[in-house]
């Protein structure tokens, strides 16, 4: 047996579909790329984790002294693995190295020696190989963010008065946003930072194009006319473009210094437009100016009048004035000088500290504005600000477009990489100030980089980022299908996103760019709808964060059916003509219908084949992972096959998971890709398998076992009764035999809603669709009691309880059995360590874990005391402080765990010490081993070579060049984790295996010793707890959940309901060969919900298990009602499932005939157990001592203000007192109360309700002087 896959007939008809991308590339590629640990250190990328570094480094003191540089980065292996974390509540991390090099550059300090330091800078949470971060013990993910993108953006609004204004914003990936906008004057302001405003031309003045020549000449506006006594008076009846002002020069004498300053003086002659006539002419020759600026006499003045308004209501004439009108809007002061005013500007826009557009930002401005400047040019230009004015002006003018800003050209992704870069960002700037610091403190002494680094300041940042940032989130587990949609979904909202209530309707809503990248089903109902989408199944994010989507070209009508899918962004597609993926074509791609239907931007235009650029790749592109899931999407109303992919989410695994008859063909890919399953790393045999381990004997060439330090048997160990964040459970079971022969992929175990290697989140149900006694009226389900009987819908529930050990004040606290005033019946089941033992059933009110804590209290009198010390009783000391099992917990115990930490006295720290030693010994003894084997190994690969001279990481020779290769020689080499990769032997096969050995070696060697370090903690600290807890104890317990009335159950086409009544089998309505039906529908709840997918998916599945086969029907590209057709009357089952049923409780015909087939049925993590609550007395709000609400404080129900009304219309006064006094927050009352029921006397009178009193108080609180008259 080679393969154990599951046939499927497909009905695909569109050929040549693409694989499809690993599902969780955009979580495990996007934090690969931020650590880059498996590139060397000289050849990592400008990007993530290393770019932070380099944008922080070098740091140098406020003298410039002392410098502090950034060489490399490094991290050690976690010191736990993934399940020990979740178990103990610890953080999946690694330990974050930096080499640093610290030197000094003046040559006082000549003494200073340069110190290269590795320097320990916290510990990072670390990515799972599922794309998951363990943050104290709980799986969670970090959601990717869909935000703006940088750039330029150009939009409009509306004025109260109808008034179109056009704005231009431009948004950096850090600093100040500067906006551009007009007024209903036609008026251009420029607003820094949404604050101040002021006009445009204020903004050119203070970058450099000081006068209104200037200015005028960027738009070419004006004309310089020379002055002269003769040639002015041609232009008579011209306007003035600018200001004529008469300037000199002042000199008056500082009253502080005694220095004569001199300063410049204007004077206006004429003002702008002003039209030049005899009188105004004689003016200017007067002034002595040399020349003036005229308007042109061209067509384009009317477009650009809103500059000459502006220059209108500027109040600055140079770039002094304009700097130092900018400080003034911005600082609301006066500058000091000059310098400082105009340094605000630089700071702002054309810094590179303070201000970056990101690679993104410039592409998309070079882009947008047609611009060639460079890419690493990423702060503002003074290019950038005059040609978004240019365009803004054009915008006015109609002659360009606003921005749509729901097109994902303008939004893209920041996935984790991009996040943890910024939080990184954050925490090394911190970390760059207190360097700064202490640098500059310590100017005098001795430091080496070590003394200036703080690790907690970047660890705080990023632990505070996984442990409260919206977007890290705890991970949807219910089953594999919600793990890896959680992992693809992508956010509007989180920090720098929007806010549920600012989202207007059109950012929810669905735009031509989603197609084939954002997913325009699946998306959550309620506040959320549109703002969280999911990722479509062929879509990827590009290096720059932007969403592309995979076509096939098509040139002249043929489509390249050979090449790789070509992938396009958003931008990339504008204004191409794309035809669907299942056009008729023939083998060699040309499309053979004379006219297709195609897709450019927002429209469908029918054109012929020659226009068509390109080609869907498949039918599904368009959807994601949960709506590729449902059959016969393509019948199904969209409203409800958003509620389908959603409730597919919440289907709760089943102990006996069964593949669907009718699947879509996506199920084996994800099951494959949620990194929940087993699969075989390459062609071998199982050696043994049992209910825990699975032992694979893999083929090897002799080369492989030749570079190879492990074994050719693997074992894998499966996952038994594992809680996911849910409290469902994971349970793999093998699914190979001993002797069976496997291949690379291959599946090796089921469970947790998988069979045979297929997602597998409910079972396949014969399905009658007929009203039932009124028993399925509005939704509800009726279902046999075989379904229940034979655990068809049975699930496993696993809880975990947990109880801490402290040390308090009066003492440490205990776990034992021994508990003061409980009878040995209750701690029957409980180990010295008091915790319940394995396999005991546990009902409400059973001690999980039995806890004793010291208790304070008055001295005893001599008589106890001598009494204490004759029985010995310790028993008044101390109070029971064990975990006992809630209400509603009925289970079996299925596992325990204690963790402590280690007790230090004399005689341990002596064990300790020995210990120690004997583990040092064991490891050195394994480490010279594995060297040994190396040397052996490696002398047999290159015996006989001469070697081509090889270095070490520091560019020392080691091996000499031109000398063969002695085994002496190779055992004489101290380190070779440290060789660089290099040539050894001049033949390159040799040298392959040489290197493919050495990096098996470094592995190896590095696990040898991450585990000494780890049984070196293990023996001096113990277990790793939080500070504070000496021991902690685990309790889990599983709950097997039979289906019952009030649990939920759906189909995949959005047909929920609740099990509104179990109906013995017999009772049920059956066929006529006699078989009865399992589940019962309303069929009401088709038509008006627009669900036929149901019907269809029903009559396929029965003719399916009729068969024995199983179906692929891909959405979009499903199977025909003619194949369908052709199947039932093959099956012999009748055409649309239409026949007659009997009644199961008479035995007689019904009168109609009624659809009938087989469904796939789901049961949610909706549960009536989950929900069943009643309260007698419980606990109390300690400010208005009224009960609590909700199942999970043990609440009661609130007898809300509608409800007093419904009493008070009864004129029922004595039970509402009694409903809103002694019943609820009347304290002493309710005491007095329930004396006088176990007494057996009247009621008391209801005192006051403690409410009155928090409204005395309240008052009292305002100062009022509230008393209360006797």
């Amino acid at each position: 047996m080679i393969t154990n896959q599951t046939e499927r007939l497909n009905f695909a008809s569109t050929k040549n579909i693409p694989d499809y991308p690993d599902f969780l590339d955009v979580q495990v590629k996007s934090f690969k790329d931020f650590f880059q640990l498996e590139t060397k250190s000289d050849e990592r990328g400008n990007e993530g984790l290393y770019n932070t570094f380099m944008e922080n480094f070098p740091i140098t003191d406020t003298r410039n002294n002392f410098v502090l540089e950034f060489l490399d980065y490094f991290v050690d292996p976690p010191r736990y693995t993934i399940q020990e974390c979740i178990e103990r509540g610890l953080t999946y991390s690694v330990p974050l190295k930096a080499r640093l090099k610290l030197y000094c550059t003046d040559p006082e300090h000549e003494d200073f020696e340069t110190i290269v330091q590795d320097v320990y800078l916290g510990t990072i949470p670390y990515m799972t190989p599922s794309g998951t971060f363990v943050i104290n013990g709980a799986e969670r993910v970090v959601v990717s963010q869909l935000h703006r993108s940088p750039g330029v953006f150009f939009g409009q609004s509306f004025h109260a008065n109808g008034t179109k204004l056009y704005s231009a914003r431009v948004i950096p990936f850090k600093g100040s946003w500067i906006e551009f906008s007009t007024d209903i004057n036609s008026v251009m302001y420029a607003y820094i930072d949404r604050k101040k405003k002021l006009p445009v031309t204020t903004l050119f003045r203070a970058i450099g194009f000081e006068r209104d020549k200037d200015i005028l000449e960027i738009f070419d506006l004006a004309e310089e006319i020379k002055v002269s006594k003769t040639g002015i008076k041609k232009y008579i009846g011209r306007r003035l473009a600018a200001r004529v002002l008469n300037t000199w020069h002042e000199d008056f004498v500082d009253e502080d210094t005694g220095e004569v300053v001199s300063i410049e003086r204007n004077e206006i002659i004429l003002d702008r437009d002003t039209i030049i006539d005899k009188d105004n002419v004689e003016e200017i020759i007067d002034s002595n100016v040399k020349s003036i600026l005229l308007h042109k006499e061209d067509n384009n003045q009317a477009d650009y009048a809103i500059i000459h308004n502006t220059l209108q209501k500027d109040p600055t004439n140079s770039e002094k004035e304009a700097v130092e009108h900018i400080y003034r809007q911005l600082r609301n002061a006066e500058p000091p000088d000059e310098e400082t005013a105009r340094g605000i500007i630089d700071k702002l826009f054309f810094s590179d500290q303070r201000y970056n557009l990101g690679e993104v930002g410039r592409y998309r401005m070079n882009k947008k504005l047609d611009l060639d400047i460079p890419m690493d040019k990423q702060v503002l230009t003074k290019e950038d600000i005059i040609t978004i004015v240019k365009y803004l002006i054009e915008l006015i003018n109609s002659k360009a477009e606003i921005d749509d800003i729901d097109h994902l050209s303008n939004r893209r992704v920041r996935t984790v990489g991009e996040q943890l870069s910024q939080q990184f960002g954050v925490g090394l700037a911190r970390m760059a100030r207190t360097i700064r610091e202490r640098m500059n403190v310590r100017d005098n002494e001795v430091f080496t980089p070590i003394d200036l680094i703080n690790a907690k300041t970047l660890s705080s940042v990023i632990n505070s980022f996984f442990g409260t940032n919206q977007l890290s989130q705890f991970m949807d587990q219910t089953n594999p299908l919600a793990e890896i949609t959680h992992k693809r979904r992508l956010s509007a909202l989180g920090p720098g996103g929007l806010s549920r209530e600012r989202a207007g309707f059109e950012v929810r809503d669905v735009h031509y760019t989603h197609y084939g990248r954002l997913c325009p089903i699946e998306t959550p109902e309620g506040p959320n709808i549109g703002l969280i989408s999911s990722l479509g199944v062929y879509a990827k994010v590009n290096g720059m964060g932007f969403i592309e989507t995979p076509y096939r070209k098509v040139t002249n009508g043929v489509v390249d059916l050979e090449s790789t899918p070509i992938y396009l962004s958003a931008e990339e597609e504008e204004g191409k003509m794309i035809a669907q993926a299942n056009i008729e074509m023939d083998a060699s791609g040309k499309i053979t219908a004379g006219n297709v239907i195609a897709r450019e931007e927002g429209d469908f235009p029918v054109v012929e084949p020659s226009s068509v650029h390109y080609t869907d790749v498949a039918p599904n592109q368009i959807a994601s992972i949960s709506a590729s899931l449902i059959p016969f999407l393509e019948h199904d109303d969209a409203n409800r096959a958003l509620m389908g992919s959603n409730m597919m989410r919440q289907a709760v695994p089943l102990i006996r998971p069964e593949a669907p008859i009718v699947g879509t063909g996506l199920e084996r890919q994800v099951a494959s890709d949620s990194r929940v399953l087993i699969n075989a790393e390459g062609h071998g045999t199982v050696e043994y398998v049992d209910a825990n381990i699975i032992t694979i004997k893999y083929d090897r060439t002799e080369d492989e076992r030749m570079v190879s330090f492990d074994a050719d048997e693997k074992t894998y160990n499966l996952i038994k009764f594992r809680k996911t964040n849910q409290g469902t459970s994971i349970n793999l079971k093998p699914i190979v035999r001993r002797g069976d022969r496997v291949v690379p992929g291959q599946v090796l175990s089921e469970g947790y809603a998988t069979q045979n290697g297929e997602l597998a989140l409910g079972r396949n149900l014969k399905v009658a669709f007929m009203p039932w006694k009124g028993y399925n009226f509005e939704d509800a389900i009726v279902i046999s009691e075989k379904v229940v009987r034979d655990d068809i819908f049975t699930s496993i529930h696993v809880d975990d309880y947990s109880l801490e050990v402290r040390d308090t004040k009066l003492g440490n606290e205990e776990l034992t059995n021994d508990i003061p005033n409980v009878s040995e019946e209750a701690t029957k089941d409980l180990d010295e360590n008091g915790m319940i033992r394995i396999g005991a059933e546990v009902k409400p009110g059973d001690i999980l874990i039995g806890k004793i804590t010291p208790k304070g209290e008055s001295d005893p009198t001599p008589e106890e005391k001598l009494l204490r010390a004759i029985f010995g009783d310790k028993a008044g000391d101390v109070k029971d402080a064990s975990l006992k099992a809630s209400p509603s917990l009925h289970g079996v115990v299925l596992d325990k765990k204690l963790f402590a930490r280690a007790v230090k006295d004399k005689r341990k720290r002596t064990q300790d010490k020995d210990a120690l030693g004997a583990l040092e010994m064991e490891f050195e003894t394994k480490f010279v081993e594995l060297k040994d084997r190396l040397v052996e190994k490696l002398f047999l690969i290159v015996n006989g070579k001469t070697s081509q001279g090889v270095m070490n990481d520091l560019g020392e020779e080691v091996l000499p060049k031109g000398k063969k290769y002695t085994q002496k020689m190779l055992y004489a080499v101290e380190d070779f984790a440290h060789l660089s990769k290099g040539q050894w032997v001049a033949d390159d096969a040799t040298n392959k295996m040489v290197n493919d050995l050495i990096h098996n070696y470094k592995i190896k060697l590095n696990d040898l010793q991450g585990s000494l370090r780890r049984e070196k903690f293990t023996i001096t600290v113990g277990d790793e707890l939080p500070s504070g807890i000496l021991k902690l104890a685990k309790i889990y317990i599983a709950k097997k959940r039979k289906l019952k009335v009030g649990d939920k159950m759906a189909g995949r086409h959005g047909n929920k309901g609740i099990v509104a009544r179990i109906v013995r089998h017999e009772d049920m309505p059956f066929l006529e060969d006699g078989t009865p039906v399992d589940i019962v529908l309303n069929p009401l709840g088709v038509p008006s919900r627009m669900n036929i997918g149901q019907i269809y998916e029903t009559v396929l599945g029965w003719a399916g298990m009729n068969l024995g086969r199983k179906f692929a029907t891909p959405i979009f590209d499903g199977a025909s009602l003619d194949e369908i057709n052709a199947l039932t009357d093959e099956a012999n089952v009748p055409r649309f499932g239409h026949t007659y049923l009997f009644d199961g409780g008479t035995g007689e015909r019904f009168a109609q005939k009624a659809t009938v087939g087989v469904i796939y049925m789901l049961k949610l993590g909706h549960m009536v157990d989950d929900k069943m609550h009643a309260r007698s007395i419980g606990p109390y709000s300690l400010i208005t001592q009224q009960p609590l609400g909700g199942k999970a404080q043990f609440g009661g129900q609130r007898f809300g203000e509608m409800e007093v009304w419904a009493l008070e219309a009864y004129g029922a006064s004595s039970t509402l007192r009694e409903i809103l006094t002694v019943k609820s927050d009347d304290v002493i009352g309710r005491a007095k109360t329930y004396e006088a029921i176990v007494k057996g006397e009247t009621m008391p009178e209801p005192g006051l309700p403690e409410s009155f009193n928090v409204l005395m108080h309240e008052l009292k609180g305002l100062g009022l002087d509230l008393r209360l008259e006797e």
